[in-house]
């Protein structure tokens, strides 16, 4: 039956960082939601709520979510500051801000999330240079992990160390293994690393997986390959499908200790290459199909063709490029006539990874993809032949966010609470916290 929720609202549709939108107290002082900012276009879709995080809104980088009781509790980790947002997003358009757990290391970023039941895992690793970093100073690297019975006081458990510099985006899909895309001694660039959290206070390392040439002495050694993370993980546990590098990747992990190659299709070249090549990926349930896409780079599309695709994986040993999504298109009237002349990045990034959560919608016929400049882009793959943009929302605003930062604990920050580069989403059957009220066409 749907909530009273569901009944007024419909499909709500987070996206984190276009609008880093909706949130809600659940204890301390109430505070009003935000105004939501003017300067967007969309279709199908329409901003409910808003909320700049008490000021770090335009920092918030990835997101998971947790009912309480009939409280739907947000959980941000954030790319300007060091430190994760809590928020309440139960009524999406009166979100109300919580509060904000700082991590004291300095130089650290914290920019991945992932929670099931009542534990959450975030990682840690150092602020590159780029992005307000320091090489020379000291680091925190690794993975926490948190017990969040107590939703909005997460109590840290433990502190899990690569001995190197730390993980990207981890997966927790709940039961008795996490796994982490951790830069590991010896290696070059971010390899498979699968835990046991049976006992969240004391996380052991299982299994490893990585690409020829990424071990020192491997030869011939590259450096241009590394996993993004996370592993999607099947419900029963006996295979994982991985973004990593040039391809996306199907494993055996039946025995979790020791993963074993399926099959993998190269998607670089032609495409963009690099470690992000292939970002990330996610199963069609039911279906023998996988969505894959890489992350665009270099502003001004001054790089290869990034790419979102469907791939067919009738025979898992021989995945196959199926179709291309179209280029998202800015609307007409604008003093560009293309994204890549709009500034920043254009192409894919982010779509739903936390599906495996019970309070998210589970992967459908719906893609929900952030597309930095061109904010979020929702594909219709029924068709998986022929994937058709169905929704978009976006900010009208040229500037790049590289270009409007200011001094702030990670280095730099926007000036506005504002970005226009989108980075993440997340989707849920009749609430998708975000502020965002879905007429999918």
């Amino acid at each position: 039956m749907k909530s009273s929720f569901s009944k007024r609202f419909g499909k709500i549709v987070f996206a984190s960082a276009v609008l880093t939108m909706a949130l809600a107290a659940i204890g301390g002082s109430i505070v009003r939601a935000d105004d939501i900012p003017s300067g967007w276009t969309a279709s199908n879709l329409k901003p409910i709520g808003y909320t700049d995080l008490d000021g770090r809104g335009a920092g918030a980088f990835k997101m998971a979510i947790k009912n309480v009781n009939g409280r739907w509790i947000l959980y941000l980790s954030h790319l300007w500051d060091r430190g994760w947002s809590i928020a309440d997003v139960t009524d999406p358009a009166n979100p109300k801000f919580v509060k904000f757990v700082p991590y004291p290391e300095q130089n650290t970023r914290t920019i991945n999330i992932d929670l099931h039941d009542n534990l959450m895992i975030t990682s840690l690793g150092p602020i590159t240079r780029g992005w307000g970093g320091d090489p020379s100073k000291p680091h925190d690297e690794g993975l926490l992990f948190w017990d969040i019975s107590d939703p909005v006081n997460p109590k840290q458990l433990a502190h899990w160390k690569t001995g190197s510099s730390g993980t990207h985006r981890n997966g927790y899909p709940g039961g008795k293994y996490a796994n982490a895309a951790a830069n590991m001694p010896g290696f070059r660039g971010q390899i498979l690393v699968f835990l046991d959290v049976t006992d969240p206070k004391n996380p052991k390392e299982v299994s490893r997986w990585w690409m020829h040439g990424q071990k020192e002495g491997e030869e011939p050694a590259r450096t241009d390959i590394s996993f993004h993370g996370p592993a999607v993980v099947t419900e029963d546990g006996k295979t994982a499908y991985l973004g990593y590098g040039p391809a996306a990747v199907i494993l055996d992990i039946s025995d979790i200790t020791k993963p074993k190659e399926i099959g993998r299709l190269n998607l670089a070249p032609p495409f963009k290459p690099g470690g992000t090549a292939v970002h990330g990926v996610i199963p069609i349930p039911g279906k023998n199909l996988l969505f894959a896409n890489s992350e665009a780079g270099n502003e001004k599309c001054d790089e290869p063709l990034s790419h979102a695709t469907m791939v067919d994986i009738k025979d898992p040993t021989k995945p196959r490029l199926m179709s291309v999504f179209p280029l998202p298109e800015p609307p007409k009237g604008l003093p560009y006539t293309h994204f890549c002349d709009k500034g920043g990045r254009f192409g894919p990034h982010n779509f739903n990874m936390e599906y495996h959560l019970p309070d998210v919608q589970k992967q459908g016929d719906l893609v929900y993809l952030t597309y930095f400049n061109a904010g979020l882009r929702v594909f219709d793959i029924k068709d998986p032949r022929a994937p058709r943009e169905s929704s978009e929302w976006c900010t009208l605003a040229s500037r790049t966010l590289r270009r409007t930062r200011r001094s702030n604990t990670s280095g730099e920050k926007p000036y506005s609470s504002v970005s226009f580069e989108s980075r993440d989403s997340l989707t849920r059957s009749f609430v998708l916290p975000c502020c965002l009220e879905a007429g999918i066409s």
